[in-house]
């Protein structure tokens, strides 16, 4: 049988040894979210800039509005990310993507083939080349878990190059078809002397 001095050791051991224990699953949890990506940024147009985008009613000032609007936000997005607001930067890159998936949409629904639809799908594509070392650079600057986040905004400004290239060049381009050679479909032996032919 334990006496009363034995009691208290044990028990005070016992306390330090659960709050030991405690710690370290604290420290371990604490690893672990930090190492969580943020939540996606929400792609939001603001009432202001929808205000703007709707009072302008010739489609190339629009689309020029919609990307002055675009270096705005990118522009804040940088300050932010220099600031260490990281939350309100991913904020402005959800306003970014909105308003290019914006003006992709609304060129999208004008006629492909004509002059207009194709300059305008051309300034959506310059812009978003120019974008592109901006964005690099606020990813650089931002710590993993927000990285990510703005890795997916460069890939979708990507994307959204991507399709305006190809809407700019619409069926002007003629793909190439791979077709095989004759000789390509023979298999080549090195012992196999060469075919005469007549």
């Amino acid at each position: 049988m334990m006496n009363s001095r034995s009691l208290e050791r044990y028990s005070a051991t016992s306390f330090l040894l659960v709050l030991f224990l405690l710690s370290i699953f604290s420290v371990v949890a604490q690893d672990k979210t930090a190492q969580l990506p943020a939540p996606p940024p929400l792609r939001v147009i603001s009432k202001e800039e929808r205000a703007q985008l709707d009072e302008t009613r010739d489609d190339k000032a629009r689309i020029r509005r919609t990307l002055e609007l675009t270096s705005v936000r990118l522009q804040h997005a940088q300050e932010l990310t220099a600031q260490q607001k990281y939350d309100s930067a991913l904020s402005e890159l959800g306003g970014y993507l909105a308003l290019i998936d914006d003006a992709l949409e609304f060129v999208g629904r004008m006629n492909t083939d004509s002059k207009k639809a194709r300059d305008l799908y051309k300034h959506v594509e310059l812009a978003l080349r120019a974008d592109a070392p901006r964005l690099t650079l606020i990813r650089r600057d931002t710590p993993l878990e927000y990285a990510v986040r703005v890795k997916e905004v460069e890939e979708r400004a990507r994307e959204g190059r991507t399709e305006a290239l190809n809407a700019f060049y619409g069926q002007t381009v003629v793909r190439e078809s791979r077709q095989k050679k004759p000789e390509e479909d023979k298999p080549k032996d090195s012992n196999s002397k060469p075919e005469r032919r007549p």
